[in-house]
């Protein structure tokens, strides 16, 4: 599943970003890992862009207070942007996390799942390792149980809500093996199995699997549930921010290198989320690169990525139903 390395460099060093324009007046938009890096600027564009509010959900409060202070300091709008407890590593704070969602949020309008780990070594949260914990399950757990409170939004508004997922270029990097096994999260919860040098690329993968089996759902369920959701993937890609900094000294090295040739400020990252925020219809159940449609890789592209698109679906919501019995039902 090669990545074209031409094109790639001139995505990186040529392609120049819009500035995002459109309004995001009356809305409310969560952003997941939003108090560093792209997230966090991602955050600033929306304040600015006449967001109604802006929920930064992240792990450490402390750290989102500061961020909120610096949106505010660079805004000089105070009182739209405010910081909400969540961790992805831990079901239960996703499930406390959705249920004051729809307790204290009359509206939501747009979620930005942009959290996301690189642990690089093996560490089990909840049921699998961390990074599909984190960077798969835990956003979808999400992702179904705003669902209600999004499509009433949605109806509400009269326009659709937008649910859109932080992907990325890596996915192209993986031969992903585990997509032979016939049960794909069981062996990803199976420490003999881990390749450390691919797992967050196959997290990738599968988040970007599951994110278009996810919009198949929403659109087949549109005929007896109202209110429309836009769901897609966004690759940003490379930006300079800390998502690596679990891997060694001499990769860190390397890394000064690469970012100083070839990475995105987190600003222009930010732009990346703020255009999948955007919610065209054009978007829905894609891939979006340099803040346009693009093509996946061949495999997602295939009929055995397809095939494997719907075994992940299904055992997913296996999992999910496990996590918070009858969530499926949301669809």
């Amino acid at each position: 599943m090669p990545l074209n390395a031409k094109e790639y460099i001139k995505s990186q060093v040529v392609v120049k970003l819009p500035i995002p324009t459109k309004k995001f007046s009356q809305q409310t938009i969560i952003v997941t890992g939003s108090n560093t890096g792209m997230g966090l600027e991602a955050a600033r564009y929306l304040v600015s862009l006449d967001a109604s509010k802006v929920i930064l959900a992240v792990r450490d409060t402390a750290k989102g207070q500061a961020a909120v202070q610096s949106i505010e300091a660079s805004t000089s709008r105070k009182g739209v942007a405010e910081v909400w407890e969540l961790d992805l590593a831990k079901y239960a704070s996703v499930e406390a996390f959705a249920r004051r969602v729809i307790a204290e949020l009359p509206r939501l309008d747009v979620v930005i799942a942009n959290a996301g780990v690189f642990i690089w070594e093996w560490k089990m949260a909840e049921d699998n390792e961390t990074d599909i914990t984190v960077n798969v399950v835990s956003h979808m757990l999400l992702a179904m149980l705003l669902l209600p409170k999004m499509r009433q939004t949605a109806v509400e508004s009269g326009k659709p809500a937008v649910f859109t997922f932080t992907g990325s270029f890596t996915h192209f990097m993986t031969e992903f093996p585990e997509r032979k096994s016939d049960a794909i999260f069981r062996d990803l919860a199976d420490q003999t199995k881990y390749r450390r040098d691919d797992r967050y690329y196959v997290s990738k993968m599968i988040q970007l699997l599951i994110m278009r089996e996810f919009a198949n759902q929403l659109t087949k369920s549109e005929a007896t549930k109202p209110g429309k959701v836009i769901t897609s993937a966004i690759n940003p890609g490379f930006v300079a921010t800390t998502i690596m900094r679990h891997r060694g000294k001499l990769f860190q090295i390397g890394m000064v290198v690469l970012k100083a040739l070839l990475s995105r400020t987190p600003e222009e990252g930010g732009r990346t989320l703020v255009h999948g925020a955007e919610g065209r219809e054009e978007t829905h159940g894609q891939y979006l690169d340099d803040c346009k449609v693009a093509k996946p890789s061949e495999f997602v592209l295939s009929e055995e990525g397809d095939k494997t698109q719907k075994q992940l679906w299904r055992e997913l919501m296996a999992k999910l139903e496990k996590i918070h019995p009858g969530i499926s039902g949301n669809l």
